[in-house]
């Protein structure tokens, strides 16, 4: 055993673009080329002792509701050990555009997600959870650019996302924080090719935060 990972373990990601990264097309299946393929990278290269099975199940573009629809196939049914959530940016940018959409309010949002992790516990009792909060990496700090209302919009989703972590006991991950904490020192262009979606160096990050959390123990 290695930090929260087994020898024979199964480790299910779930999310939106971030996660899914092409993990659907035929050139960058199964895994994608973001930090799930990363993170299984680093588990056979630093532990190869470990057999295990890493599941990709992002899809771009889906928000909370979007993961309620497809959530028996997609974790339930595949029994995983482990399980890494990272849902929210589609959320909050669905919800900016369209605010009298219910599904996607910050209320329904905590409410599904309190809602998939309950039916969860009750299916999977001994699964091991990750959730990951949503981020966005840039500093804009210019009146009403579309930018800074996201990042003055997002703080909410990320406390209710660790909010729901704390009910469930979950281990969580602060991402916006971790890519902030980068930007005191360089120019969010270092990470990502808009502030949605990071680059290599971004998913590295991640994968190596997942990482500390799932296996570290940190």
């Amino acid at each position: 055993m290695t930090g929260k990972i087994t020898d024979g373990a199964k480790i299910v990601f779930i999310g939106d673009s971030i996660t899914d990264c092409g993990r659907r097309e035929a050139q960058r299946g199964p895994l994608g080329d973001g930090y799930v393929k990363l993170f299984a990278d680093m588990m056979t290269v630093r532990h190869p002792e470990l057999k295990l099975t890493v599941v990709n199940r992002g899809i771009g573009g889906d928000s909370i509701d979007q993961l309620r629809s497809r959530w028996y196939e997609d974790v339930l049914s595949q029994k995983p050990d482990t399980l890494s959530v990272k849902i929210g940016i589609n959320d909050l940018h669905k919800h900016l555009l369209n605010p009298d959409y219910k599904f996607l309010t910050l209320d329904e949002f905590r409410s599904i997600y309190t809602e998939l992790l309950q039916v969860t516990r009750q299916t999977l009792p001994e699964c091991n959870l990750l959730l990951i909060s949503p981020f966005y990496i840039s500093r804009d700090n210019i009146k009403d650019s579309q930018r800074k209302k996201i990042l003055d919009t997002l703080p909410p989703y990320i406390a209710a996302v660790e909010e729901v972590s704390r009910q469930f006991n979950t281990d969580f991950i602060n991402l916006h924080e971790l890519f902030q904490r980068q930007l005191d020192y360089q120019h969010p262009d270092t990470y990502c090719i808009e502030p949605v979606h990071p680059n290599s160096a971004g998913h590295l990050l991640i994968a190596e935060a997942v990482y500390q959390v799932l296996v570290a123990g940190q």
